[in-house]
């Protein structure tokens, strides 16, 4: 089993900023990728950004130049640093691991979801 830990959400002004961060444990053989996906309420989960093991990134185009995704490859851990945060950036943010739990296997692990309120 693989467990996530997230940790950071909360309620900030519009304008600032956020540091989301997502620790793994169990059994991990190799993990392949980390990232953040977001849901807001009435519409579908969606991608924010993704960091591979070769340290390729992703964004989503409604979060580049404002957003910072990083990992901790010693640790397990990945960020993501939300600045210049909006209304429409609410949502329940959900922490993502593709891992290898043994050689040949791999699977999706998700965190429980930390909500994010951008609000005046």
């Amino acid at each position: 089993q693989v467990q996530l830990v997230e940790s950071g959400g909360g309620l900030v002004q519009p304008g600032g900023s956020l540091r989301l961060s997502c620790a793994a444990s169990g059994s991990i053989f190799r993990i392949i990728a980390m990232g953040w996906y977001r849901q807001a309420p009435g519409k579908q989960r969606e991608l924010v950004a993704t960091i591979n093991g070769g340290g390729g990134i992703d964004y989503a185009e409604s979060v580049k130049g404002r957003f910072a995704i990083s990992r901790s490859n010693a640790e397990n851990t990945v960020y993501l640093r939300m600045n210049s945060l909006q209304p429409e950036d609410t949502a329940v943010y959900y922490c993502n691991v593709r891992a290898y739990y043994d050689v040949r296997r791999w699977d999706d692990y998700w965190g429980q979801g930390t909500q994010v309120d951008v609000s005046s």
